[in-house]
């Protein structure tokens, strides 16, 4: 081995074990933050809070549970902001020992007093005048409930209106589950079921069918006083 070469090998660890003791204090400086943000007086879960970094443009946000994981460093500022509570910020120590640390922030609840609105649903005196004279309103609130929960109103929008989203998949529910029970073997016909030809026959006698018994077809929903 050449001894001009000597002080180059020197130099070379010297070189790699400051950057493995500079590497070794960045990881240690590293630490990740479990908590959960919570109501300061009642200790409910306070979700979507926003959770920054200070000065460092990055964070996370908590879940519906307010539980958040965020991995920063010693010595950084958390700030904790959620629309209704007020901002709150966590200064990490410098000292803490290990990779992990627990927090639980509480928020406090905010109020915002907003400015009077005044809300007026004329706009001059002359259309007031105009309102006051010709137009109907309903003498009072139990007038107007009666008008929309009328009984003919009601099967008039039901026979009219189509199904939702939800009554279909229902029906189409009840329709597979009725085919299920039958399942390999052929479906009773209700024509040759005699209570349904004994139903029938007491409706008969009854005269539902009668065209003056039909409020479908007594020309009340097409007269227009529903």
């Amino acid at each position: 081995m050449n001894l001009k070469f000597i002080p180059y090998y020197f130099v070379l660890l010297c070189l790699l074990f400051a950057a493995n003791s500079s590497a070794q204090n960045s990881f240690d400086n590293v630490i990740q933050i479990d908590g959960v943000t919570m109501t300061a007086d009642s200790l409910r879960a306070v979700p979507d809070v926003t959770i920054l970094v200070k000065n460092k443009n990055r964070g996370v946000e908590s879940e519906y549970t307010g539980v958040f994981s965020i991995v920063c460093s010693k010595g950084d500022t958390l700030e904790f902001t959620c629309m209704g509570f007020r901002s709150k910020e966590f200064v990490i120590s410098k000292d803490l020992k290990g990779l992990y640390f627990s927090l639980i922030q509480l928020m406090v609840q905010d109020t915002f007093y907003l400015p009077e609105t005044i809300i007026r649903p004329l706009p001059s005196r002359e259309a007031f005048d105009y309102a006051f004279t010709h137009w109907r309103v309903p003498s009072d609130q139990y007038e107007l409930a009666r008008r929309n929960t009328d009984a003919y109103v009601l099967r008039a929008l039901a026979y009219t209106l189509p199904r939702d989203g939800r009554e279909s998949q229902a029906r189409l529910m009840q329709q597979q589950a009725r085919e299920a029970v039958y399942y390999g073997q052929q479906q009773p016909m209700n024509i040759f079921n005699p209570l349904a030809w004994g139903e029938f026959f007491e409706a008969w006698k009854r005269g539902d069918f009668r065209r003056e018994n039909n409020p479908y077809n007594s020309g009340y929903y097409n007269s227009g006083n529903y």
